[in-house]
């Protein structure tokens, strides 16, 4: 894609995950409709509402681009792909509790180039671009300088699709391995969290690709490291995710088991 093709959708990323959020957060103000499409997975009337929104402002923007999202699905066919969640952390906006998002990435030929979350409640807008850096809203993000885990805050989330033994191995060893953990709802909001050093390490068994592809790209541009989220179709299937400050990667790969089999660092240094 030419820079000026990327440069339009960078533009109007920022524009419509503004607005998304904005939208997010005046439903959140408003008595919610809420259904279960699993165990502890919610579905409100808003995440479809706020799906739509996105679809339709960026469509009309770019009719040829495809869309993948997590309520509507695969739509169009193409090397232009949105990958769309509405509203990431829907079990916290059910409960009114602040700590969601809606995160927006754009992939071109099948790499990772852009990608936006707006966590409303908080007035925070993350975004990156590939090669170009992260932004909290419009300050340069970094990844923390740590190297020692005993010093760590370590994200584990949680996952319908993997046991609770599974869960629970992964808090231990991580505990064991000197760090501390938490888990707040949230796999955008905790990747981007990593982002801007706020927390080191972010970890999840398994995840689908419209929680994470848009921190991801902030978490390596803010000058992180992930595992190669997308082997395997990740992006249909979903994946397990690893991300963190660099100097924590050996103790966190081998505690959490995630990354072991990458060949390549996805890393950026700023």
């Amino acid at each position: 894609m030419r820079e000026g093709e990327l440069d339009a959708r960078e533009e109007a990323l920022a524009a419509v995950a503004r607005e998304a959020g904005e939208l997010a957060g005046q439903l959140f103000s408003k008595p919610v409709d809420v259904k279960l499409k699993g165990k502890q997975d919610f579905i409100t009337a808003a995440d479809g509402e706020v799906e739509r929104l996105i679809i339709e402002r960026l469509k009309a923007r770019f009719p040829a681009d495809a869309f993948l999202g997590e309520e509507g699905g695969a739509e169009g066919t193409g090397d232009a792909v949105w990958v769309i969640d509405p509203i990431d952390g829907t079990a916290n906006f059910a409960h009114r509790i602040p700590h969601f998002c809606v995160s927006i990435a754009f992939m071109s030929a099948g790499t990772l180039a852009l990608g936006a979350i707006s966590a409303p409640v908080y007035g925070e807008l993350y975004r990156a671009r590939a090669g170009h850096g992260a932004f909290l809203n419009d300050c340069a993000m970094h990844v923390a300088e740590i190297a020692d885990m005993r010093q760590a805050i370590v994200e584990l989330g949680w996952s319908a699709r993997r046991s609770v033994r599974t869960y629970t191995s992964l808090v231990e060893r991580v505990l064991d391995a000197g760090a501390i953990f938490m888990r707040a709802g949230s796999g955008a909001l905790g990747l981007a969290y990593v982002a801007a050093g706020r927390t080191h390490g972010y970890c999840e068994l398994h995840i689908n690709s419209w929680d994470t592809l848009a921190g991801l790209l902030m978490v390596r541009e803010a000058g992180g490291w992930t595992n190669d989220f997308l082997a395997r179709d990740g992006l249909h299937g979903g994946n397990a995710v690893l991300a963190c400050a660099p100097g924590l990667r050996e103790a966190l790969v081998a505690a959490t088991g995630v990354g072991q089999a990458d060949g390549q660092l996805e890393r950026r240094v700023s």
